[in-house]
């Protein structure tokens, strides 16, 4: 990788995440200094454009065109560079030939990819040969599932500073969000739907608690994500089902063990939104619930799923303005037990909206910490904890705007 032209290439650079990417990597590293790193897309047109709009007092960093299907433009974008970012989604439908040219060149990768049933098959297609090439391909970088899978980690160790042993189990709660849901995102929950729809192990692989885990070691004493509304007593306050908990509990999960138990066999881990104490917090869960429920629903049936695409949910390739992404914050709270019962307490925030603003930083940094910082793991299909934890913990809260404290 000493040879190689740039450092990271982000691909789907024109799209409203992907240039939220490159601003950032502009703003952060600037063009032609200690990171080398260029901007591709299908259009050159677009990369033009979009290289006037991030400014004229820079120099305008490279641009490579290719198309997410052409296997030979993918393979020549790969081997010039040690790390590829990628936010062209639905990744189901447009990732697999990316991940596949950067496994054959030992080309690190990572993405915003929360399709569970696709990471799986990039997992059985892709692990064993990325361990002979050195290519460290991650998942899953951005709000789903960095400040859960990090936090999750980050909260262990506090334990074993603090106490010499690690918490038997961990429940993260969202406590406040601020930010539309990223069109990226729903676009490629839709997908989901259809693909479970159509294929009945998809469906086993979204609803197995260790789906993602490696092959023989998917069980575990978890079970399915919460459905309903509940009262959590660790806590004291009642919760409602949370909409990426789905693919955020397999992520940790794979990471525990990816990084050999170290939290033991029996280690739990469950995630849900925290709606509050008394019978408000009990209304708001189980109306929250049911919101939940009746999109679920909607998803389920092709001509309802059609009426959320087109009037109701946002639109892939667009999002917030300026002034909202700034606006915006995550603050998650984590609760660890302790084998004795003491519960451990945790908080995890950004300073931009989860979706966008910070997602564009924490997949930045992920990229930048996979082509620059030393790590003790060679190739394979990683996690954001598995592979990087604690250089990218430093990267976050230095650079991306994230804080990760124990809360007395």
């Amino acid at each position: 990788m000493d040879n190689r032209e740039f450092d990271v290439v982000v691909w789907g650079a024109t799209g409203f995440t992907g240039a939220l990417v490159a601003e950032y990597l502009l703003e952060r590293y600037g063009v032609g200094s200690e990171l080398k790193w260029a901007l591709a897309a299908r259009s050159q047109d677009k990369l033009d454009e979009l290289c006037g709009r991030l400014g004229d007092d820079a120099a305008a960093p490279p641009t490579i065109v290719a198309d997410s299907f052409d296997e030979p433009a993918l393979d020549e974008l790969a081997s010039r560079t040690r790390v590829v970012i990628t936010t062209v989604g639905p990744y189901a439908k447009y990732g697999s030939p990316l991940v596949a040219a950067c496994v054959e060149n030992g080309t690190h990768y990572c993405d915003l990819a929360g399709e569970a049933q696709w990471i799986r098959r990039m997992i059985d297609k892709h692990h064993d040969r990325a361990r002979e090439t050195g290519a460290r391909i991650v998942h899953c970088c951005g709000f789903d599932s960095v400040p859960m899978d990090i936090g999750a980690w980050f909260l262990q160790q506090a334990a074993h500073e603090k106490h010499g042993s690690y918490c038997d189990s961990i429940t993260m709660l969202v406590k406040a969000t601020r930010g539309g849901a990223s069109g990226g995102t729903m676009a490629s929950m839709m997908n989901v739907v259809r693909e479970a729809q159509k294929d009945r192990d998809t469906a086993r692989v979204l609803v197995h608690p260790y789906s993602l885990n490696p092959p023989d070691e998917r069980d575990g004493p978890d079970g399915r994500d919460q459905q309903s509304a509940r009262f959590d007593e660790v806590a004291g306050v009642w919760t409602a089902p949370f909409v990426m908990a789905g693919i955020n509990t397999k992520v940790v999960r794979r990471s525990h063990a990816l990084l050999g138990y170290p939290w033991g066999r029996e280690f739990r881990y469950r995630e849900a939104v925290m709606t509050g104490k008394g019978a408000g917090g009990r209304i708001r869960a189980t109306m929250m619930t049911i919101a939940l429920g009746g999109l679920v629903l909607f998803a389920s049936f092709d001509f309802t799923r059609g009426l959320l695409e087109r009037f109701v949910l946002p639109k892939p390739g667009t999002g917030p303005d300026k002034a909202a992404r700034e606006s915006g914050f995550f603050n998650l709270r984590l609760f660890g037990t302790l084998p004795d019962g003491t519960v451990l307490r945790g908080k995890v925030t950004g300073d931009r909206d989860p979706g966008y603003g910070s997602t564009s930083k924490m997949l930045s940094e992920c990229a930048v910490c996979l082509a620059r910082d030393e790590t003790d793991v060679g190739g394979g299909v990683f996690t954001p904890a598995s592979a990087m934890a604690r250089p990218l913990l430093a990267r976050l809260e230095a650079n991306a705007g994230l804080s990760f404290e124990t809360i007395d």
